[in-house]
């Protein structure tokens, strides 16, 4: 959905989030630029393409050119096939035995994981199996074969009975956040490739991935044939290492602002409590602001007495418990704050700046939890 000007927006939203178009071509051009012309490039869009909206975000990357889309569930495959989204998909997470057919039928390739579910698939007939991806676990111990179980594996994938189609073969790295610690990731290059070596003794070359953001910035040697660009799609670094050993070479933009408006106003007498529980007694004569989004929106209780929002570039720190749809800001240093007034969340004012970055180390997590935490039924505008 497409909003002309603030004034349209403030009159029909409480609040919303605005997705810069040129933000997300910007950062596909780097990630494009680091990685081999004959290497694809998927864009993960799960978990509602991080808190961005999964079908818009989808589209706008394939406009742009990705090569792929990576999901978490064949619920989100379907749902972007249904709304006319024809890239090449791959569910990255497990996928229900009753759902198996329907991965066929709309062209969504799955991960298989495990031996349950490897045999499972290899009941199907040739013509009814999608296409699938093995992930072996070369040392993340989550999802993934270990590498004893390669031999059954193998027997299973070429059987003469029912040859599945194998599609890819992946890993995904642990620890490959930090440059200055590089050894672990080596050592999960070096086991996949055992992998892909006895995939090619039979006979099998499928598309190989194993480089996430921080892999395919640090670790060009895990390239492969295809990366999986998460959350730098969005502009954010996977980690300040990361960030601090690349943006000596380039930038990220960050996409995603999120914004609200100031339903009311007031003037509180110092010595007045504030909130639930009244946990913030002023200590002067304030003025807030009450805006209208609290923890059911996304904006977390952590931010109590903590946080901080733009009003009319300056900084309005929270006052008292952050509530299901509340939030009280002070605003006594912002001349002329008023009902209507914009209020940014995240995002930037009059050269003022909340990032994400900033909202994760205040509630001591990571910039993944933050926007993926944002309410999805909360409207995303994406501008042109």
């Amino acid at each position: 959905m497409l909003l002309n000007g603030a004034k349209q927006t403030k009159n029909e939203l409480r609040t919303w989030i605005e997705i810069d178009r040129k933000a997300i071509a910007h950062n596909y051009k780097i990630f494009r630029s680091v990685i081999p012309k004959t290497c694809s490039l998927m864009a993960v869009v799960k978990s509602n393409a991080y808190g961005h909206d999964l079908i818009s975000f989808s589209k706008e990357i394939v406009t742009i050119g990705v090569d792929w889309l990576g999901v978490d569930s064949i619920v989100e495959g379907i749902a972007l096939r249904r709304e006319g989204v024809g890239a090449p998909i791959l569910v990255l997470g497990h996928t229900l035995d009753g759902r198996i057919a329907e991965a066929r039928k709309y062209n969504i390739s799955i991960t298989v994981s495990n031996m349950a579910a490897l045999k499972e698939i290899a009941r199907y007939p040739s013509e009814k199996c999608p296409n699938l991806h093995v992930k072996v676990d070369t040392g993340m111990h989550r999802q993934g074969f270990l590498i004893g179980e390669l031999p059954d594996v193998m027997r299973l994938v070429t059987g003469k009975k029912n040859k599945l189609a194998v599609e890819g073969l992946y890993t995904h790295f642990a620890v490959a956040k930090n440059p200055s610690f590089p050894a672990y990731t080596v050592g999960q290059i070096a086991l996949l490739k055992q992998w892909i070596n006895e995939f090619k003794r039979l006979g099998l070359v499928p598309v190989t991935h194993a480089a996430a953001t921080s892999g395919a910035v640090l670790f060009p040697e895990a390239h492969f044939d295809m990366v999986r660009i998460g959350i730098g799609s969005y502009g954010l670094w996977p980690s300040k290492e990361v960030e601090a050993f690349a943006s000596r070479k380039f930038s990220l933009a960050p996409i995603l602002s999120w914004k609200t408006i100031i339903g009311e106003t007031k003037e509180l007498e110092a010595g007045m409590g504030v909130g639930y529980d009244l946990t913030e007694t002023l200590e002067r004569k304030t003025k807030i602001a009450v805006v209208p989004i609290g923890y059911w929106h996304g904006y977390s209780r952590v931010f109590s007495s903590v946080g901080s929002m733009l009003v009319r570039g300056r900084r309005a720190r929270v006052v008292g418990r952050v509530s299901m749809d509340m939030v009280v800001l002070d605003v006594t240093d912002v001349p002329k704050a008023a009902p209507g007034d914009e209020v940014v969340i995240i995002g930037e004012q009059d050269g003022k700046h909340v990032t994400v970055d900033d909202l994760a180390r205040m509630s001591d997590s990571i910039n993944y939890e933050v926007v993926t935490r944002i309410n999805p039924l909360i409207k995303r505008i994406y501008l042109p």
